[in-house]
């Protein structure tokens, strides 16, 4: 137990989420570990989005406790939760980028929050814009790019603030087949830097295709065996 606690960068125990007299998680005690790839699946409707938006304060807990990097989120301040954010990068099913600000300004924004001077948000912004090939389209609006171009932008400002770990929220539930492929393998990549990355998605051929760790959610309760 004291080796799984030291390995571990996000610790759940015996978490509930309710809403009004549903259950969206019942119950979840999970640990995932330092520069971990996990999985989490299971239906429409399971709890995965849920358990994500705990993760990052986007909701709090009914019942137990979590915590992320050694920091229990039932006794942070409110003063803390920014810097519980900037150490998390958010990728979401729908890109949430705003559609009258440039590629660039949306991926700029994580850094100008944080108070990274206006020389080291350029030099981020265009490093990282690189990485995902998006580089040559900076200057571009969300509406104009396809449903694949703006998930990578999305990861680009996941990633741009060097968090420990990455949430993907059903990243390539809207995107064909090859877009899904372009975005799952940035995810990889960023992994590879040592970062946490996890996945909420319900398409088990993916999952099984990667063979990383996968926790199973069936109505918002953790279920066993999981899949390989």
């Amino acid at each position: 137990m004291e080796n799984e606690a030291k390995n571990s960068i996000i610790r759940l125990f015996h978490v509930s989420k309710r809403y009004g007299t549903k259950n969206a998680l019942l119950d979840v005690t999970l640990d995932v570990y330092k520069n971990e790839f996990l999985f989490i699946s299971g239906p429409s409707g399971a709890g995965k989005s849920t358990l994500l938006k705990l993760l990052f304060l986007g909701e709090t807990v009914t019942e137990g406790q979590i915590l992320v990097d050694g920091m229990n989120l039932s006794r942070i301040s409110r003063s803390r939760v920014p810097f519980l954010r900037r150490r998390i990068g958010i990728v979401f099913q729908d890109y949430k980028l705003i559609p009258t600000k440039s590629v660039y300004e949306n991926v700029a924004l994580v850094l100008e929050a944080a108070g990274v001077k206006r020389r080291i948000v350029t030099k981020k912004v265009k490093s990282v814009l690189r990485t995902v090939g998006m580089e040559d389209r900076i200057d571009s609006l969300p509406p104009s790019l396809s449903g694949g171009e703006q998930q990578r932008v999305a990861v680009a400002r996941a990633v741009v603030g060097d968090p420990m770990i990455i949430l993907a929220d059903e990243p390539t539930g809207s995107l064909d087949a090859e877009s899904a492929r372009i975005i799952l393998d940035l995810l990889k990549a960023f992994h590879e830097r040592d970062t946490t990355v996890i996945v909420a998605t319900h398409d088990t051929q993916l999952i099984r295709k990667e063979g990383a760790r996968t926790i199973y959610l069936d109505q918002g309760q953790l279920q066993t065996p999981t899949i390989s």
